[in-house]
């Protein structure tokens, strides 16, 4: 029992113990944060401002919550607290100055949960004075001064800048900046009173503030006593040639100066430079006329002294000139050099000599001055030269441009020559020198003229002609220069005649076009050559064949033509005149070829034929059968038999039994009337002719007597038979005897004839 209350104490011990009590999670939540600047958002320098986070945060339960503020200022934390009480958090910045303007917000954030407030900007206004100072208020030229300028109170990225009047100085160094002070090290150049003041800038970005000037501060520059001496020889007139003699010195310069250095210029020219002083010396020239300078430099101190000497000319500037001014090659050309004025006092012309630059010309001297030669076949430059007393000066550079004489002009064609439109004629000499004047004539008549300025240009005239002989009447002119003008020949062109209508001729002839054929389409025109030739057919856009001949004339062929080949068709024909002309258009149609022509003639034929042999048979057959319905005879019967009357038509003495005949299920005897739609009219006219007789049909069904010998009558053989009548007695009526005649010459009708009475089973009986 024990040992059971001492497991379930430490049971109860281990659940509540500290580090084993899940806590239970706490219910917050943060409603809103702002920031607020007191007491406004601008204020002056010196003015404190209380920045105040203030947080709206609702929670269940008693217990406080821990809360972490942060303050922020352009994106950089300035300030961060801890605290569990609900009370606003404030921020105090005591004295502002400039540089604490910027942009404010603060952040709280409870067991992990954050919350930032809004932006709000402070702005700061006002500056303190700047203060400067300078250790020295008497200096001499090139010694330095310290000069210290100091922003009292201010904070922040300051930048300090100095002036002497409105121009800011640059310092030796640069500015040596400590917090919100300056120091620097000015030099002055120039003796005098020199005023400087300060000024400075502080920067919050990304704005500036600039303060104002700092009182000015005096600072007195005494002279340094040396000086630059410039010493030009001789002081009197001066002329070309004369030595002249040029010193640079100082005075007043002690031993203890350091860094001193001289120089000699001449405009921009350095002529010398030296440690102690500068000597020079040179022949005068004219171009000497300028100033010169001695600069003489002791650290930073410039001293200089300037000079100017006017140098007289001892002759002038030689000019060279050609004559004549217009020269052809090869020929006599001078050359003069001379100076237009000259120092007679102190030359004599004798002493001015003159030469050609390049010396190896092949100009000889004539004289002073004076070069004659022939002109060279090309261009060439001199220069003249005039020397005396060791003065050389040289002329502008003289360009000799020998002409060369214009060539014999080559007339031609631009393009092509159309008759009766407008074309260009082309004139240029292959050689000539500029410019060259052109002249057209027809003729001896000159109809314009053109010069021509550029090297390669040719002169182009327009010009039209109404028969192609004219073009030959073209020539023209070309001249360079007051000599004769050299002439053309003739214009040698070919006259392009622009195309007549064409004909379009059809081999062979259109009504013997026929399936099989070969076509030929020949397409006719007359004009220049070469001509491009096209054919089309109606109903295609596209021609069916092209070519370009060189004759007036070309063809297109179709071999073996078929009925698809009938259509309309037409040819086009194209020179270089550029105008395309058309035919008149052809209709061609493609016939059947002869053989099938003489097939269907001969099917036609051969049918006609058939239907020729066909009637002509029937027509036999049917005159045939009235023939032996006319022969036919009617005999009185004998009494002496009761048979009936048989007759048999034979050739070969063949007997027939000629009964009655029975046709479609009906009694029809061979001497029946026959039908009326197997008369016709040639029929109708024999039958005509006969008597009419009456037959009665009296069928027995008994066969004929084999032992009836037959009769004969001439040629004919007649058969008799006297048929009784159905119960034996004698028929009482009289019948004649039934005549058959055998027409030998128609066979083919007879036996058409017999075998149709073969069909008959029964005689006929005549009636009265």
């Amino acid at each position: 029992m024990g040992l059971l209350l001492l497991l379930t104490s430490a049971l109860l011990c281990s659940h509540f113990h500290p580090g084993s009590v899940v806590k239970a999670q706490r219910s917050f939540t943060i409603k809103d944060i702002a920031l607020s600047i007191e007491p406004s958002s601008i204020v002056s320098r010196d003015t404190s401002v209380t920045l105040r986070c203030q947080a709206n945060v609702s929670s269940f339960g008693l217990e406080p919550l821990s809360r972490e503020y942060t303050i922020y200022k352009d994106g950089i934390t300035v300030y961060t607290k801890n605290s569990s009480s609900s009370e606003d958090l404030l921020y105090r910045l005591s004295g502002v100055r400039v540089s604490n303007t910027g942009k404010y917000w603060c952040k709280i954030n409870i067991e992990g949960k954050p919350m930032t407030s809004a932006a709000r900007k402070l702005t700061v206004t006002g500056l303190s004075k700047p203060v400067l100072h300078v250790n020295k208020g008497v200096v001499t030229e090139g010694e330095e001064t310290t000069a210290t300028c100091t922003a009292h109170g201010e904070t922040g990225s300051i930048f300090f800048y100095f002036y002497e009047d409105s121009t800011e100085m640059t310092p030796q160094d640069r500015a040596q900046v400590n917090a919100n002070q300056a120091e620097v090290k000015l030099s002055f150049r120039t003796a005098g009173i020199h005023r400087i003041h300060c000024a400075y800038t502080v920067l919050v970005t990304p704005e500036s503030f600039k303060s104002e000037e700092s009182s000015a501060v005096v600072v007195s520059v005494k002279e340094l006593p040396v000086a630059a001496v410039l010493e030009i020889l001789p002081h009197s007139t001066i002329y070309e040639g004369d030595k002249l003699s040029i010193s640079c010195t100082a005075k007043n310069l002690l031993p203890t100066y350091e860094g001193v250095h001289f120089y000699l210029s001449r405009g921009n020219q350095l002529l010398s430079r030296g440690d102690t002083e500068v000597n020079y010396s040179s022949i005068a020239l004219a171009e000497d006329i300028r100033d010169f300078e001695c600069r003489l430099e002791v650290g930073d101190v410039v001293k200089s002294d300037t000079g100017r000497i006017s140098v007289t000319e001892l002759f002038s500037v030689p000019t060279l000139t050609v004559s004549p001014a217009e020269v052809f090659q090869r020929e006599n050309i001078t050359l003069t050099c001379k100076s237009e004025s000259s120092a007679s006092v102190r030359l004599d012309q004798e002493e001015l000599t003159y030469a050609l630059d390049p010396p190896g010309s092949l100009l000889v001297s004539g004289g002073t001055g004076i070069f004659s030669g022939r002109a060279p076949p090309h261009n060439f430059n001199y220069t003249c030269v005039a020397r005396a007393k060791g003065v050389e000066k040289h002329s502008e550079p003289l360009t000799v441009r020998p002409k060369v004489a214009v060539s014999t002009p080559k007339i031609s064609v631009e393009g092509r020559a159309v008759l009766g439109k407008p074309f260009k004629i082309l004139c240029q000499s292959d050689v000539g020198s500029l410019p060259i004047n052109y002249t057209l004539l027809k003729g001896h008549d000159p109809l314009s003229t053109a010069a021509v300025t550029q090297p390669s240009q040719p002169a182009l005239f327009t010009v039209s002609v109404e028969r192609p002989d004219e073009i030959s009447k073209f020539t023209c002119e070309a001249k360079n220069s007051g000599r004769d003008a050299a002439s053309s020949r003739g214009l040698d062109a070919t006259v392009i005649e622009p195309l007549s209508h064409p004909i379009l001729t059809v081999i062979p002839h259109l009504p013997e076009i026929s399936e099989e054929d070969n076509l030929l389409l020949i397409c006719g025109v007359r004009g220049t050559p070469p001509v491009t030739f096209k054919w089309y057919r109606v109903g295609t856009e596209q021609p069916l064949f092209t070519t370009t001949s060189s004759k007036n004339n070309s063809d297109y062929q179709v071999h073996r033509l078929s009925r698809e080949h009938s259509g309309v068709y037409y040819c086009e024909a194209v020179n270089h005149a550029n105008n395309a002309v058309r035919s008149e258009r052809v209709t061609i149609e493609v016939h059947l070829a002869l053989w099938k022509k003489l097939v269907i003639g001969g099917f036609c034929l051969l049918t006609l034929f058939v239907l020729v042999v066909v009637s002509v048979l029937c027509f036999r057959s049917k005159r045939g059968k009235r023939e032996a319905a006319a022969e036919l005879s009617v005999k009185p019967a004998s009494p002496k038999s009761d048979d009936s009357l048989a007759v048999n038509l034979t050739h070969d003495t063949e007997v027939y039994n000629a009964a009655t005949v029975r046709l479609d299920r009906a009694t029809v005897s061979v001497w029946s009337e026959r039908p009326p739609e197997e008369v016709n009219d040639e029929e109708s006219s024999v039958a005509s002719k006969e008597p009419d007789v009456e037959y009665t049909e009296v069928v027995h069904p008994r066969p004929v007597d084999p032992t009836r010998v037959p009769l004969k009558k001439g040629t004919e053989t007649v058969y008799s038979e006297l048929q009784n009548s159905p119960d034996g007695a004698a028929d009482p009526h009289d019948y004649g005897s039934v005549q058959y005649a055998e027409l030998n010459s128609e066979q083919p009708e007879v036996n058409n004839y017999l075998r149709e009475v073969n069909n008959h089973q029964d005689l006929p009986v005549q009636v009265d």
